[in-house]
């Protein structure tokens, strides 16, 4: 009796990788490739399984799949929208094809197959609402400047490369369109917008007194962020480009 159950388990190990309680289904699995080199009726005590139960499970293997068919289309319809549908909308899917179906039955037999819908990733979105001083908007969607250095925007845009999404702060002068500064990276922070400044001031060598207007869309460049990047200001070189109490950068929505 020893030899049968120990054969018996490491069976089970065998058709199972997952440590948990053994189901019915496997430990009728297991007699039933084990049948042949020991009693059935040894296997079945050793399993406690009754031998109703055996031979019921054993009938539902040999019994034809009612499912065979709408699982194969499931599975063409699953590939080939590249594995972005989930239960439900392969189940719609399958209603416009004139085969009506529970969406609990596809869940079930997708899950059968082994099949799982991919989640949609949320877009970046930098616009995070009225968080603390918004100031006016001077610009008023005047986008022309008479001189260089007079008018500014700026904004960070998202791109896809490779499946990879990387992100552009740049720096707009517009009198000419010239763009005086940009940084790229993997992430929207504020370091980003840093940079993509500091190469800017760089680049325009400002005067140390300016009436330069700055224009972005309240995104990572906020209200919360002047402060950072007033104390940053002094690495530009640009001296009182910010004054403390009348500041030249102005924020206001979407351009």
């Amino acid at each position: 009796m020893f030899t049968y159950g120990k054969c018996l388990f490491k069976k089970v190990e065998s058709l199972s990788s997952r440590k948990r309680c053994i189901q019915t289904k496997e430990k009728v699995r297991a007699v039933y490739e084990l049948r042949l080199d020991f009693p059935l009726q040894a296997l079945l005590k050793v399993a406690r399984l009754k031998k109703s139960t055996y031979y019921y499970h054993l009938q539902k293997w040999t019994k034809p799949d009612k499912y065979q068919e709408i699982k194969e289309r499931i599975q063409t319809l699953f590939h080939h929208h590249k594995g972005r549908y989930g239960y439900r909308r392969i189940c719609l899917a399958l209603r416009n094809e004139g085969i009506l179906i529970n969406h609990k039955t596809v869940q079930r037999l997708m899950k059968e197959l082994s099949l799982k819908g991919t989640v949609r990733p949320k877009k970046y979105r930098s616009y995070k609402g009225t968080v603390g001083y918004v100031a006016e908007n001077v610009l008023q969607r005047d986008f022309q400047a008479t001189e260089p250095n007079q008018k500014w925007v700026t904004d960070v845009t998202e791109f896809k490369i490779n499946g990879q999404k990387i992100y552009c702060s740049a720096v707009l002068n517009l009198f000419n369109g010239e763009i005086v500064g940009y940084e790229v990276s993997k992430s929207p922070n504020f370091e980003l917008v840093q940079q993509s400044f500091k190469k800017a001031f760089a680049y325009a060598k400002l005067p140390e007194k300016s009436d330069l207007i700055i224009h972005s869309d309240q995104g990572w460049l906020s209200p919360l962020s002047i402060e950072k990047l007033h104390k940053k200001v002094h690495i530009f070189g640009v001296g009182s480009l910010i004054p403390e109490e009348s500041p030249s950068l102005h924020y206001n929505q979407l351009i």
